[in-house]
């Protein structure tokens, strides 16, 4: 497998990953003027500036990128991404990546669809791609980020000061500390099951 893929479209109960494209536009629009009030420290397009998002997103080196489609209702409500990967030493095989630039439409927030989402990447990262590594990063500010990535079973590994471009309001130009977590191949095995289970939970609260 080398470092370059497309996107593949990867199947869930709640929630389908499909290639992001100008298709997707009309859907993420509504979605990304639901709620605004937890995009503190996430990139989100206003409505007038989704398709200039959607083409800056897909050009990105690096980036393999995907629309969230809620399977209940076929509505795009959000965004995810590979991206940052990187090869074995002296090789063109993927050996990690990461997985940022993800929001959700309000609607979506809470119930199952983040933790399907990101199961249905580390499967697909661990068990097609065969990689040793998948990254996780986020505003060491947003302590609301932290916590779901603590929850999928991610491994803290500490913060990187000033490392990333900050989305915090009033912060454009300027440098965030990164809280940085993992899950390794290793892991995959025993957080495969407990993310399934959270996903059932999930799916039976009303």
């Amino acid at each position: 497998m080398t470092s370059h893929f497309e996107a593949p479209v990867l199947h869930g109960t709640h929630v389908r990953l499909e290639p992001l494209s100008p298709v997707h536009a009309p859907g993420l629009v509504q979605a990304a003027e639901e709620s605004r009030e937890t995009y503190g420290f996430t990139l989100v397009p206003r409505a007038d500036e989704v398709a200039a998002y959607i083409e800056t997103t897909l050009g990105r080196p690096g980036w393999t990128c995907f629309a969230q489609i809620r399977t209940t209702d076929g509505a795009a409500v959000g965004c995810t991404n590979y991206l940052e990967p990187r090869t074995w030493p002296g090789g063109a095989d993927l050996c990690a990546l990461e997985i940022g630039g993800t929001w959700l439409s309000a609607s979506a927030q809470g119930t199952a669809i983040n933790t399907e989402a990101k199961y249905l990447l580390f499967e697909y990262a661990f068990e097609s791609l065969g990689l040793a590594r998948v990254d996780l990063k986020t505003d060491a500010r947003n302590v609301r980020s932290r916590a779901a990535m603590e929850r999928l079973g991610a491994r803290f590994e500490g913060v990187l000061r000033n490392w990333s471009p900050s989305w915090a309001r009033g912060e454009a130009g300027k440098l965030r500390d990164s809280a940085m977590f993992s899950i390794t191949a290793d892991e995959w095995p025993d957080l495969k099951p407990a993310l399934q289970a959270r996903i059932n939970n999930k799916s039976a609260t009303p």
